[in-house]
C-alpha cells in the first residue's frame, strides 16, 4: 500500500514533467565515514531527473542506542529524526530515501515502538507516518520510481551480499540484483552462502569479536570463491566489515556500495577511493589470517 501510494504520486508528478522530490537521509556512518554513498545517491537520482534535498538538522535514527539497550535515551533522537523528515507529510517531498537498509529498518520497525513504550503516543503516530514514506534505495528505484535500468555502466565482475536487515527486515528481495543485472558492462556472479551474516551486527562485532571475526572471514572466503572483482550491498556498515576482512587476507576484491555502482556511467565513471594497502602484520584479534 505504501509503495502504491508513493508510486501514484510519482507518476502524477511525472505526468507534469516534474521530477519526484526526494529527501535524503544520509545516515551516521555514510555522513561520517563513507560520504561517497550519499554523493552517489544524489548523482543517480538527479541524473534520473529528480530533485534531491538534504534536510538540515538530521542526525542518527537511534538504531545504535536501541540495539544496545539505551531505548529511553533514544527517544530524543527519534524525535529529532521525525521532526526533521516530517515535512514529507505536508508534501514538501514525495519520499525519503537512505542508502542503508539497516537504518531504514530502524525507522520502520523501531522508532514508533520506542516512542510508544516511553509514553509519547503522538510521536509514535508521526513516526509511523514518516516511516511509511521512507525507502531504502533499491525500493525507491524499483517500487516508487518504477525503474530497473538506471543507465549505469560499471565494467566489473560483481557479487551481491544481501545484508541481514535488507534481507530479513525490509525484505527487499531481488530488487538490488534486478538493478545490477541492468547495468551495462557488469557481470553479476553468485555469492556462495549469500544469506549468511557477515558478522558485523553493529556492537556485536565489538562484544563478540572472535565470533564476528570468524563469520566475516567466512564471508571474505565466499567473496573470493565467487571470483568477483567487487562485492556490493546496500549498507556500508556490512561492506566495511567485509572489506576489512578482504584487505587483511590480501584479496583482490573490494567493496563498493550499490549506489556507487548505479551512479557510474560511461560519461562519468565512478572511481571510489583506493582502499589502503593490506597490513603486513597478522590479523587483529577476532580476525583470521
Amino acid at each position: 500500500m505504501r509503495a502504491r501510494r508513493a508510486a501514484r504520486s510519482a507518476r502524477s508528478r511525472a505526468d507534469e514533467e516534474v521530477g519526484v522530490r526526494i529527501a535524503l537521509f544520509t545516515t551516521c556512518l555514510v555522513d561520517a565515514v563513507f560520504p561517497g554513498a550519499a554523493v552517489a545517491t544524489v548523482r543517480l537520482l538527479e541524473r534520473l531527473g529528480h530533485e534531491v534535498h538534504v534536510p538540515q538538522g538530521q542526525a542518527c535514527c537511534g538504531q545504535m542506542h536501541v540495539n544496545t539497550g539505551y531505548a529511553p535515551e533514544a527517544v530524543g533522537i527519534v524525535r529529532n529524526h521525525v521532526r526533521t523528515f516530517a515535512p514529507v507529510l505536508d508534501g514538501e517531498w514525495d519520499a525519503v530515501v537512505a542508502p542503508s537498509g539497516s537504518c531504514v529498518g530502524s525507522v520502520r520497525h523501531q522508532q514508533s515502538v520506542v516512542a510508544r513504550r516511553h509514553g509519547d503516543a503522538r510521536l509514535a503516530h508521526t513516526a509511523e507516518q514518516v516511516a511509511a514514506h521512507t525507502y531504502e534505495l533499491s525500493e525507491l528505484l524499483v517500487d516508487v520510481l518504477g525503474v530497473t535500468d538506471v543507465g549505469a555502466w560499471f565494467p566489473r565482475t560483481v557479487t551481491y551480499h544481501p545484508t541481514c536487515h535488507s534481507l530479513r527486515l525490509l525484505r527487499v528481495g531481488d530488487r538490488p540484483t534486478r538493478l545490477l543485472r541492468a547495468v551495462d558492462g557488469l557481470e553479476l556472479v553468485d555469492l556462495p552462502d549469500a544469506d549468511q551474516c557477515c558478522g558485523f551486527g553493529g556492537t556485536f562485532a565489538l562484544k563478540n569479536a572472535d565470533t564476528s571475526g570468524a563469520m566475516v572471514a567466512d564471508k571474505a572466503d565466499a567473496v573470493a570463491a565467487s571470483g568477483a572483482d567487487v562485492v556490493t550491498a546496500g549498507d556500508w556498515s556490512c561492506l566495511m566489515n567485509i572489506d576489512g576482512a578482504l584487505s587483511r587476507a590480501g584479496g583482490r576484491a573490494r567493496a563498493v556500495h550499490l549506489a556507487e555502482i548505479l551512479a557510474s556511467t560511461r560519461e562519468r565513471p565512478w572511481r571510489p577511493e583506493q582502499r589502503p594497502a593490506a597490513p603486513t602484520t597478522a590479523a587483529p584479534a577476532g580476525g583470521r589470517a
